[in-house]
């Protein structure tokens, strides 16, 4: 008799920081383990090629509303990606962390994603 194995789906998380030449991209799954995390230039392919290994398994890609934002948030959503624009005042200040930095500051924005308690901006259309 056969029997069929279901895979296991797994979903991923990203949250990337956003600065004015370079971005930290971190993808978390369900258990809060970085599968990656790296610091890019901006540069939306090169992004986009990052992230595309990760495609079918991304929830969504949350990234921080900032004046600057716009091509990454655009480009990602032409490349077909779900993106989730963070409401950067309205999130709680980094409890429990230390010491705080662009990778954690990504990886909160992915945690947050993942715990459906993410502040959202509305994203305008272009």
């Amino acid at each position: 008799m056969d029997h069929l194995r279901e895979e296991a789906t797994i979903t991923l998380y990203c949250g990337i920081d956003l600065h004015a030449n370079n971005s930290v991209i971190s993808v978390i799954d369900g258990p809060d383990n970085v599968v990656f995390e790296k610091r890019h230039p901006n540069d939306l392919a090169l992004l986009r090629d990052v992230l595309e290994p990760y495609r079918e398994e991304l929830l969504a890609c949350v990234v921080e509303s900032t004046y600057n934002g716009y091509w990454l948030v655009d480009g990602s959503m032409d490349a077909g990606f779900e993106v989730r624009l963070a409401h950067t005042g309205a999130i709680p200040q980094y409890a429990g962390i230390k010491h705080s930095n662009d990778q954690t500051d990504a990886r909160h924005l992915a945690h947050l994603l993942r715990l459906g308690i993410l502040p959202q901006g509305h994203i305008q259309p272009r």
